[in-house]
């Protein structure tokens, strides 16, 4: 059968990417007489009959037209690093069978690849009924015995059901509404469906540092419909460039793959394509085709070699850490192996629930609170600023609330008042705020901050990391220490292995070619490969913490402001969640895709270790009595940790910030000029001024 030709667009948006690399012979179409002549890196023209190899599709950027009622649409163009988080609105066209679906969106192990459909009729199936309008999620294509199925999971009270759907089958299927944030980027490699333009709101703009070619209006709510622009990668016979073409480019083409031998193309590689690669493939020497068009720093000799050599393929793990700043935060990822020292700084709870999570078996938690709460549960203390608190655990207990008994959870405390110490319980989740005492002076390492205390965690750098020219980390007044994660990196060393280095993936775009088997030292994870702190940005932060925060519930909302209320309205504070356990890292040559809200919690991925606490320094000026640092039991009235004192320096080794002695010297001095006590709960606003500069 005769193949007819296709122009490019048509081909470009028919194609299957998983087919590529696919060999095209140019038909016809407007060129200039002679082959590839190329302009800036982009394709000016062809000669009839030439073959050029499709190595790769990607979208450059975005048309974007909006939708507003009572004017006339107008369109911008976007580029894909736009500095926006974006809504999907779900598709209204239907599906009309499994395989539709199938040809059109994106299905991967990864979790952005796994789409939610429902049927508004039932489904019955081998393994059971999908319900009427249930919703289940696509996770996996799989061809037995020459049937082709996709695995579906839907989940019912908190369990999961899988069930297995031909692609045959037919019926009405619709995508399910998406209360998820989206950068473009992500919508372009996971939520563009084939053949179908994508519908979506703008959620928020992300601060960037370079300023947008185009922006959307600041006052624009309206929907946005995409439109993406695509661009085909391709090598010419016997070429050693890859040269990009636009897919509107005026040519009609042909697809001769199964007439043409493909090996006498260049096969470039890029950092996903080696990283997918098995295990017995490395290491190899390469010669850098296309060379990275950004990169930090330490990483500049994949810019200026023609040559390198790929050792292996792995996913390593990086905390992901904040600056502590109002405006303008930077983010980073910091590896493990980092050679600088820390200090601890205090951290700021908003809810008594927060205290909850962040206490630990390594030390006691000392609060003090920077708002006032009045609590309407008999057998439940109030708070006031400038309380302070030793955390213990939560309890069940009965109140009495409108004349009613209740069982609610509390906290259990000891409140420090003046060297005496008085058991209380407070609400969990009071619409309050604490700030952290911190005692401990000691000096740490990344590694034994994540075994020792969960995260998140405030600390700041007390000795710079000298193993590099300019440590990211050290201009920075505070660092929160948010999550850890795993990210797929490449060791990759100049011929000489002078420089070796861990290289990111997905944050690293170059082309290699295949050279030769390395037989040299094949270098691993150890003291001879460096790893960089890495900058990254805002689009690039919220994708690597919705990956981490996929399986992990929020703590609960805190309860409204009390109003006047009978028996009947009587409503208690929301339970507290379920712990979940972090999600486990990936298997190796795996994508570090976890999913899928924008984190709305905070939550721990270092487990904590069973290692001894640290010891305490003790200190030479007496400014306020508390318990040591520390898991420690009493054995006698003399060495009761209540009986103990926590002093401070007058030397410099208290550059240690923290909300000390003094901060909460400053606290009392106000509410002794109150004097009356009545009136501690009118200085809500200095406290929460305090909270914010600590």
């Amino acid at each position: 059968m005769k193949r007819m030709a296709m122009t490019l667009d048509e081909f470009t948006r028919s194609v299957d990417a998983k087919s590529l690399p696919r060999v095209l012979q140019m038909q016809s179409g407007y060129y200039f007489q002679g082959s590839v002549y190329e302009l800036y890196g982009r394709e000016g023209s062809f000669s009839c009959g030439e073959l050029l190899n499709i190595i790769g599709i990607s979208v450059t950027r975005l048309i974007v037209e909006l939708q507003s009622e009572g004017s006339k649409s107008i369109t911008v163009d976007l580029s894909l690093d736009y500095p926006g988080l974006f809504r999907i609105v779900a598709d209204k066209r239907p599906y009309t069978s499994i395989q539709e679906i199938v040809d059109s969106v994106r299905i991967s192990p990864e979790c952005l690849g796994q789409p939610e459909f429902y049927c508004p009729e039932k489904l019955q199936l081998p393994e059971g009924t999908i319900q009427a309008e249930e919703s289940f999620r696509l996770t996996a294509i799989r061809t037995e015995h020459g049937d082709s199925h996709v695995d579906c999971e839907v989940t019912r009270k908190d369990s999961k059901h899988i069930f297995t759907v031909k692609l045959s089958h037919t019926g009405e299927f619709y995508e399910c509404a998406d209360d998820q944030f989206y950068t473009l980027g992500e919508l372009v490699e996971w939520k563009m469906h084939k053949g179908r333009k994508r519908t979506v709101t703008w959620a928020k703009s992300l601060p960037s540092k370079e300023k947008c070619v185009s922006e959307l209006p600041e006052d624009y709510s309206g929907e946005l419909v995409l439109t993406p622009v695509y661009e085909l990668q391709t090598v010419s016979k016997f070429g050693k460039n890859v040269v990009f073409i636009p897919s509107t480019l005026d040519v009609e083409v042909l697809d001769v793959t199964e007439e043409c031998d493909g090996a006498c193309f260049m096969q470039p590689l890029s950092f996903r394509d080696v990283f997918a690669k098995p295990i017995e493939f490395f290491p190899f020497k390469a010669e850098v085709i296309e060379p990275p068009s950004q990169v930090q720093e330490e990483l500049g000799f994949l810019k200026s070699s023609k040559q390198v050599i790929v050792h292996s393929a792995y996913q390593a793990k990086r905390i992901l850490a904040s600056e502590i700043r109002s405006e303008a935060q930077r983010r980073f990822l910091i590896p493990v192996s980092y050679n600088g020292r820390f200090k601890r700084r205090p951290r700021t709870f908003p809810t008594a629930y927060d205290l909850e999570v962040a206490k630990s078996n390594m030390e006691q938690l000392h609060v003090v609170a920077t708002r006032a709460f009045e609590t309407h549960y008999e057998g439940l203390s109030s708070v006031l600023v400038g309380d302070q608190y030793l955390v213990h655990k939560m309890e069940t207990s009965e109140v009495i609330y409108g004349d009613k008994r209740k069982t609610v959870e509390a906290l259990a405390c000891e409140k420090m008042v003046g060297k005496k110490y008085e058991a209380v319980l407070i609400p969990m989740c009071l619409d309050g705020g604490f700030v952290e005492v911190v005692h401990d002076k000691k000096q740490y390492m990344l590694s034994d901050l994540c075994h020792r205390f969960s995260l998140p965690f405030n600390v700041k750098v007390s000795m710079r990391d000298l193993s590099v020219k300019e440590d990211l980390l050290a201009g920075a007044a505070g660092l929160q220490l948010e999550e850890e994660i795993t990210d797929p990196y490449l060791i990759v060393s100049t011929l000489d292995l002078a420089q070796c280095w861990e290289v990111p993936v997905n944050r690293t775009k170059m082309a290699l070619q295949l050279l030769e088997r390395w037989n040299g030292p094949k270098l691993t994870q150890g003291e001879a490969v460096r790893s960089p702190v890495e900058e990254i940005g805002e689009d690039c932060y919220f994708t690597l913490r919705r990956y981490v925060n996929a399986s992990v519930l929020p703590p609960p909302r805190p309860p409204k402001r009390h109003q006047k209320h009978s028996e009947d309205t009587v409503k208690l504070p929301p339970p507290r969640p379920k712990k979940l356990d972090p999600p486990s890292p990936k298997s190796p040559h795996a994508a570090n895709k976890a999913e899928q809200a924008v984190p709305t919690s905070r939550t721990s991925s270092c487990a904590e270790q069973n290692t001894p606490p640290p010891r305490n320094e003790t200190s030479k000026t007496s400014l306020v009595t508390v318990t040591d640092s520390g898991p420690q039991k009493a054995t006698g009235e003399e060495n009761s940790p209540r009986h103990k004192t926590i002093k401070q320096d007058d030397d410099d080794t208290k550059d240690y910030e923290h909300i000390d002695e003094d901060e909460l010297a400053s606290i009392r001095r106000k509410l002794n000029e109150l004097s009356i006590h009545g009136k501690r709960k009118t200085i809500n606003t200095y406290a929460m001024q305090t909270a914010k500069q600590v």
